[in-house]
């Protein structure tokens, strides 16, 4: 038996269907390509060596922190941006500096350099409103050692927020 004509496939639907989608899906593909490319990721440290001594560094200053018995209590003023540093334990330097340090944007990092005022009270000011998860870092000297306070925190309007009252993370067993 002889073979008919068929119409044209550009005529049916099946064929429109399966074009779509894999246009679709170049077409997401590339966005996708271009984000990645306009938006690389900053997290990954590719040095990871100098990462660990930097590490083992941190401990060491946070061993001397708890030697030393320190806590801190800081108050950030939303209103004025004063920041209010009470420390409390065995050393009294002239300055302190505190870091608030955003886990995932580095443009939200803030640093405060405090000055003593009386002893155990040292105050700074921070330029804008923090508010959000960070990590909290004060850094102080004793003698020629530097000392580091150390914590996560969710820092709110009213909040004062205490350093050194937790266990030192990955420290347990000195």
């Amino acid at each position: 038996m002889p073979a008919t004509a068929a119409s044209p496939w550009y005529k049916h639907l099946w064929p429109w269907i399966i074009i779509g989608i894999l246009t679709t899906s170049v077409c997401l593909s590339l966005t996708m390509v271009s984000i990645a490319v306009r938006n690389p990721d900053n997290l990954v440290n590719d040095n990871y060596y100098e990462a660990g001594k930097g590490i083992n560094r941190s401990l060491d200053r946070e061993l001397l922190a708890q030697q030393l018995a320190l806590k801190a209590s800081v108050h950030l003023d939303d209103l004025t941006g004063e920041v209010d540093v009470r420390l409390t334990g065995s050393s009294d330097p002239q300055t302190l500096e505190l870091n608030l340090i955003s886990p995932t944007q580095p443009a939200m990092d803030r640093r405060v350099l405090l000055s003593r005022v009386e002893q155990g009270r040292y105050v700074g000011q921070l330029e804008d409103k923090v508010n959000g998860r960070r990590f909290v870092e004060l850094l102080g000297s004793e003698g020629d050692q530097v000392w580091r306070l150390f914590e996560e925190e969710k820092v709110e309007h009213g909040v004062i927020l205490e350093l050194g009252d937790e266990a030192l993370q990955g420290a347990q067993h000195l």
